[in-house]
């Protein structure tokens, strides 16, 4: 069975904590990432619960962000919004799909697809 597919708008959830990310976007992105390497195993608040396969879509700056063990990263080669509208479409249709973002287009996008949408408080406090 294809676990479910937690995709993680990288720069949306950096952005929604003013903590000085705008001086080290692609530092950020990669504190991101690592907190959410116990996503796949313990499952996510409010969603699905584990295994889970956990995808961050990185775009920009963080681009060289790469992938661990848990967390699977995706470079945008263009708009992350959509790379991730991509990634609902071609990972997500036979499975349980969730989107963490906070962008209202793109919750509109993936949410027509199908998808779930949880906003960044879900993976960031």
């Amino acid at each position: 069975m294809t676990p479910p597919l937690v995709i993680i708008d990288s720069a949306n959830v950096v952005g929604s904590v003013p903590d000085g990310w705008w001086r080290d976007r692609a530092g950020a992105t990669e504190r991101l990432r690592d907190s959410l390497a116990s996503l796949a195993t313990d499952g996510l608040p409010g969603g699905p619960g584990p295994p889970l396969e956990v995808v961050l879509v990185v775009e920009g700056a963080a681009r060289k962000v790469t992938g661990t063990d848990q967390v699977r990263v995706v470079a945008a080669r263009g708009s992350g919004d959509d790379a991730i509208v991509d990634l609902v479409r071609a990972e997500g249709a036979d499975r349980p799909t969730v989107v963490i973002t906070a962008d209202r287009e793109l919750r509109n996008r993936v949410g027509a697809l199908g998808a779930t949408v949880l906003g960044p408080r879900t993976v960031r406090s």
